[in-house]
């Protein structure tokens, strides 16, 4: 059985992701891209799906893990009544299409017996490859799928399963290195793992070293944007919303999503935060990623893309993994790209706007792309969509799209004038009244002193938090001032904040979810801008102690059971963490809210 998703550790390559449990046991990873089928899928379903596990043989006493200072390095520490070993794991730089996985057991104190069991299972835990002995080490192929992996030490098969069992002795390091390629090319040739675990040190602590923020919570928010890092795709620039498919966001319900794509709305946060930082290179790369996958008729523009800007992410299910913890369908790909999501146009426009602030110049058509953006929104704003939450019901007119809507043409007209860009400001800025106007009418019912979900609905949702954040309003409007009491009231439970009441949404799915942590962190924003400075303290620690030992955060968090949920890492989960730590640290300036300065 799979661990808790909080006993899970992230080492990646940028290219791909693999899950370490506490156990030493890699119960996850795709290859050679993050949305790859798995090759080690025990994670959604049983060893047997694969998995490769490295730890004592006898009783571990305890156990104990880190990263290294700034790194994506993994140390676990196994203590046993022998003596006291540890594994460190990582990913090197990738090699073209070849990444690599070096995991380096060394003895610490004593001498302990380990074993290592390798279960290589191709095509999401389906097939068990065809394996033959070379010198060094093994080679499994299943079609086009070669993995490699060399050791020092001697294996042999046990019940399709790559066995080694040796004794490692205070001051001796035993290496592994399991290497993926395509069947079909030459095999790549072996690395040496001491010296790429240098090399790899290095260049994570030399990334980490240009993180500008010295404020409050620092080591927490570095280690937020090591793992954004971690979580882009280095080829394209494309940054997916987590490294995982499927872990639910309720134990053992049906709200299980594929989140190895690349959505706008994520990806936009992302670029914010790492502009705040001061990571300008990783949000040029990302400004270019999106005007290649954006580029053509607006009318067509998606919500999400692939890790290349691929279109087509087409969902299904794999009935042959049980799920995590029996949480079932275990899904791949994902239908919402199909879906009409109005609020992107203004994630658009805003990341626009403010890579335009941090000193990055697009070229003409990106300005082109904006403007033929803007007169899609200009028509079709008034129009139902599916909304943030990708409701998979009929559609509605909710009050955060028709406020991004309006952030689309606000972003647009203040970049038109602050740097002399082309376009029809006067026809934008009659436009942008008419939502704003609109929204002020039918978005907000004067009988809860808040505004709603969607036009005429009596529901909260806490996208509405984003209402100041965007500078729609500002924190000091009553409406602002009651929609939050509104959220606290209902949405508000037991510490942390829920995206919508999922028992009277007609989102077409069972109900039942954590709460939306990046949700939380808006809570705590708010708080800032309204002055509320120690609420927005407090609230943000409640938030940062929910990251595991090693500082990540799944999607959502069950405080009941007090255990994180869904996808994990979750991108948008660290965008949070990022900018309502600089926004608590800052509360009067709040640095990175979204309200343009324009």
């Amino acid at each position: 059985m799979a661990g808790r998703i909080e006993d899970y550790a992230l080492i990646g390559d940028c290219e791909t992701a693999a899950l370490v449990g506490r156990d030493g046991s890699i119960d996850w990873l795709c290859l050679p891209r993050f949305d790859s089928p798995a090759c080690f899928a025990a994670l959604l379903g049983t060893p047997d799906n694969g998995r490769w596990q490295i730890a004592p043989a006898g009783e571990v006493r305890a156990t104990r893990r880190a990263y290294r200072q700034d790194t994506l390095v993994l140390d676990t520490e196994f203590e046993t009544a022998d003596g006291t070993v540890a594994v460190t794991d990582f990913m090197p730089h990738v090699r073209g299409a070849a990444p690599d996985l070096v995991r380096i057991v060394r003895g610490v104190r004593g001498r302990v017996r380990v074993r290592s069991e390798f279960i290589i299972r191709t095509d999401y835990g389906s097939i068990v490859p065809w394996v033959r002995r070379e010198d060094g080490g093994i080679v499994a192929i299943a079609g086009p799928v070669a993995i490699r992996l060399t050791s020092p030490v001697e294996t042999r098969g046990e019940n399709f399963t790559t066995v080694a069992e040796f004794d490692v002795a205070e001051g001796e390091t035993v290496p592994f290195v399991m290497t993926g390629y395509r069947s079909y090319d030459p095999p790549p040739p072996k690395i040496d793992p001491h010296a790429e675990l240098t090399d790899t040190v290095a260049r994570w602590r030399k990334w980490a070293d240009r993180c500008h923020y010295k404020g409050p919570w620092r080591d927490l928010v570095v280690r937020s944007l090591l793992t954004l890092k971690a979580l882009t795709y280095a080829p394209s620039g494309g940054i997916v919303a987590a490294a995982t498919t499927s872990l639910p966001e309720h134990i053992g319900g049906v709200r299980n999503w594929d989140y190895r794509y690349c959505w706008l709305r994520d990806a936009t946060l992302a670029l914010l935060a790492f502009l705040h930082a001061g990571y300008t290179n990783e949000a040029s790369d990302w400004q270019q990623w999106l005007l290649r996958s954006v580029a053509g008729d607006p009318t067509k523009t998606q919500i999400m893309y692939g890790l290349g800007g691929e279109r087509r992410l087409t969902e299904y299910e794999i009935p042959w993994l049980t799920g995590y913890e029996g949480s079932k369908p275990v899904r791949v790909g994902n239908a919402a790209h199909e879906q009409f999501q109005l609020d992107v146009y203004g994630e658009l426009s805003d990341a626009m706007y403010h890579a335009r602030l941090a000193g990055l110049s697009p070229e003409m058509n990106g300005w082109n792309l904006e403007r033929a953006l803007v007169r899609f929104v200009e028509k079709a704003w008034d129009q139902p969509d599916e909304g943030l939450w990708e409701v998979r019901g009929p559609r509605q007119h909710f009050t955060h799209s028709k406020v991004m809507a309006w952030v689309a043409l606000d972003r647009a007209i203040k970049s038109a004038q602050k740097w002399h860009l082309e376009g029809p400001v006067d026809c934008w800025k009659k436009v942008r009244r008419e939502i704003h106007d609109r929204i002020c009418r039918d978005g907000f019912d004067a009988n809860l002193n808040s505004f709603v979900q969607a036009f005429g609905s009596k529901e909260l949702d806490a996208s509405l938090l984003m209402i100041p954040l965007v500078g729609f309003l500002p924190a000091s409007d009553p409406r602002v001032a009651g929609t939050v009491a509104a959220v606290e009231r209902t949405l508000l439970k037991n510490g942390f904040v829920a995206r919508y009441d999922t028992s009277k949404t007609k989102d077409g799915l069972p109900p039942g979810e954590g709460a939306f942590l990046a949700c939380t962190f808006w809570l705590a924003d708010n708080y800032a801008l309204a002055g509320r400075t120690d609420e927005a303290r407090e609230l943000f620690e409640r938030l940062a102690g929910l990251c595991n030992d090693v500082g990540l955060l799944s999607e959502e968090y069950d405080p009941v059971a007090k255990r994180q949920v869904g996808n994990f890492p979750q991108a948008f989960s660290h965008v949070g963490l990022v900018n309502t730590a600089m926004n608590v640290a800052t509360p009067h300036a709040c640095p990175a809210s979204r309200r343009s300065k324009g």
